[in-house]
């Protein structure tokens, strides 16, 4: 069967329904642990959709269309995915166990957050706008969420890790407490990078949902005039003909930068890893668009992003 566009890389987990997602990491975690409880997973789950959808008080619904509910599920099934491959690995040296697991799927559940805007937000037409600085935002919320959990004691940690998705602090200058802190925090931010790469509609998204998010955020062109520094994309089709590019910068990042854990993605799933064959796809498509000049080519349609739509630029 042709894989589905609201489904991962195994084309078994729909990733545009948080139930779906919460029930396949919960057997990951049953799997690894089979005597603790689920709970704290399933009420971040719980929490994650109603921020999404506008029903979490003190919050806006999601209004970016990349960074959506979508994005935010398919990189915490990798993450889950990730950490397990780990916990079963046998260059592993020290054990997550039960509680960092659960660690890793809230840290991973609520990277994004910084992108939502507070109910009283009246400055910001959209979340893109928080872009630069999403990151730390994201940190803040997790540094009082934790405790709503009963993780208190791990608050700092997850503000830590969050960091590893963002570009605005090297890897090297992240301070955690521990080892196994910080391997968490390559796992998220490998997660994150090869889940949004390996997602089949990747390259139509990067046009028409990501461009009009860094016009907001400032780091793309609003019009030909557009003379605001930090602008790195003219249109969404300069975008879109520098993915091979950053295809080559991603993968730095993940093995100089973030230790090779992709890896563990294959000792998951007993000898392949989906993620980065998925990606190479992509990477090959989209290096033939390039070739060609013909950004005609990207006719896949990504499932909708989940809140409505507002004029991002």
């Amino acid at each position: 069967m042709e894989r589905r566009s609201d489904y991962d890389v195994t084309n078994s987990v729909r990733t545009t329904d948080p139930r779906a997602v919460n029930a396949a990491i919960d057997h990951i975690f049953v799997g690894l642990y089979p005597t603790t409880s689920t709970g704290v997973l399933d009420r971040a789950f719980k929490d994650l959709a109603r921020l999404h959808h506008g029903e979490y008080p003190g919050y806006r619904a999601s209004d970016t269309a990349y960074h959506n509910l979508q994005h935010t599920l398919d990189v915490t099934l990798a993450m889950a995915r990730l950490m397990d491959g780990y916990e079963r690995s046998a260059e592993r040296a020290v054990a997550l166990g039960s509680r960092l697991f659960r660690l890793g799927v809230v840290t991973a559940l609520f990277h994004d957050v910084g992108y939502l805007r507070r109910s009283t937000d009246t400055r910001h037409k959209n979340g893109a706008e928080y872009t630069l600085k999403h990151v730390g935002r994201g940190a803040r919320f997790l540094d009082g969420y934790l405790s709503k959990l009963g993780m208190a004691k791990l608050a700092s940690a997850a503000a830590g890790i969050v960091h590893f998705t963002g570009y605005e602090r090297a890897v090297n200058t992240i301070r955690l407490a521990s080892s196994t802190h910080r391997m968490l925090g390559n796992l998220l931010g490998t997660a994150d990078i090869i889940a949004q790469m390996s997602d089949r509609c990747y390259l139509e998204k990067c046009r028409d949902r990501l461009f009009p998010e860094f016009v907001a955020g400032g780091l793309a062109a609003r019009d030909e005039t557009d003379q605001r520094a930090g602008v790195q994309f003219k249109s969404p089709e300069d975008l879109v003909m520098k993915t091979p590019g950053f295809y080559s910068s991603a993968m730095d990042r993940l093995n100089n930068q973030l230790g090779g854990v992709y890896r563990f993605a294959q000792t998951h799933s007993n000898g392949r890893n989906l993620y980065l064959e998925t990606i190479e796809r992509n990477i090959r498509f989209a290096t033939e668009v390039v070739r060609l000049r013909d950004i005609s080519l990207l006719r896949r349609s990504p499932p909708p992003p989940g809140a409505k739509d507002t004029d991002l630029t």
